[in-house]
């Protein structure tokens, strides 16, 4: 028997999620289903792909190395289906975006409405998250176009220059560093700090430059939203770093106080992700046409 679309779709859903549970939701599949493919994949190979672990299913080193082959399959269908869809030169169809934090709760929503304006029949759906989650789904084939605010680490995504964005450190109006006309590394140093969490393009770029300006960098906690980070400030727990585009209705509002660090260079690059093998369809070509004109209307 022949080794199916859907085998593959589904032995990648379960690698992903490492449950049959949350593959099963994830592809409107019945467990018994998922258990069943599964099973006819592993007695097609001859060989256990998975090694059960109580419930989570992890995979072996058989697994491993179809991973790969079964992403690379996938993501080549995906195109071709793209490609066909496509009729008469029209712009229309799904898109699938992902972006980093930032960049998907505080600019994408007005970008994807212009977008949508201009071509009705578009259907885009948004995934917010952080930087890796972004790198990840565009690595699997899961989105067509990512947007980020960090590096990008995967010799497989290809990287473009897009908007220019700089993390300013912030505090709560009642914070006595407000007082201060400008900040010493030794105030770094002594403040307690509320970030974002590991894998975060803005926790990446604000970690990287600090740690060359003070020898102790002390992290209260870290959250993994922009806004829990905001009202933690704002109650005056500690202080936080984050994007300029994320805090100014509260700096405007003196809900948030940007303090003066002339020492941290905070200037980063904006940053749109693409998969180094995608098929640049009329769509996706279009999409990234408009992103250049929004740029410039936007600077």
């Amino acid at each position: 028997m022949a080794i199916t679309l859907r085998q593959l779709e589904i032995f990648l859903a379960v690698a992903q999620t490492q449950h049959v549970t949350k593959a099963s939701k994830r592809l409107f599949l019945t467990q018994s289903a998922i258990s069943m493919a599964i099973s006819e994949l592993e007695h097609q190979f001859g060989t256990p792909l998975f090694d059960r672990l109580g419930r989570r299913l992890v995979l072996n080193d058989r697994g491993r190395l179809l991973l790969p082959h079964a992403t690379e399959i996938l993501r080549q269908v995906k195109n071709v289906e793209t490609l066909l869809t496509e009729t008469g030169g029209s712009i229309a169809g799904e898109l699938k975006v992902s972006a980093s934090t930032t960049i998907g709760n505080y600019l994408l929503p007005y970008l994807l409405g212009a977008f949508v304006n201009k071509y009705p029949n578009i259907v885009p759906t948004l995934q917010v998250g952080n930087t890796e989650q972004v790198e990840k789904g565009i690595l699997s084939g899961d989105y067509d176009i990512g947007f980020i605010e960090g590096y990008s680490h995967h010799k497989e995504i290809e990287t473009i220059p897009w908007l220019d964005d700089e993390l300013v450190v912030i505090a709560g109006p009642r914070d006595p560093l407000c007082k201060k006309s400008e900040l010493t590394k030794r105030d770094l140093e002594e403040a307690k700090w509320i970030v974002r969490e590991q894998g975060s393009g803005t926790e990446e770029i604000f970690e990287s430059e600090i740690t060359k300006q003070i020898r102790q960098f002390n992290v209260l906690m870290r959250l993994g939203h922009t806004e829990a980070i905001k009202k933690a400030v704002e109650s005056g727990l500690g202080i936080g770093c984050l994007s300029s585009l994320s805090v100014g209705r509260e700096i405007e509002e003196g809900w948030l106080v940007r303090l003066p660090v002339p020492f941290l260079k905070l200037q980063r690059k904006l940053l749109i992700v693409l998969h180094r093998k995608k098929n640049r369809t009329a769509l996706l070509n279009e999409f990234l046409s408009f992103c250049e004109q929004w740029k410039s209307g936007s600077s």
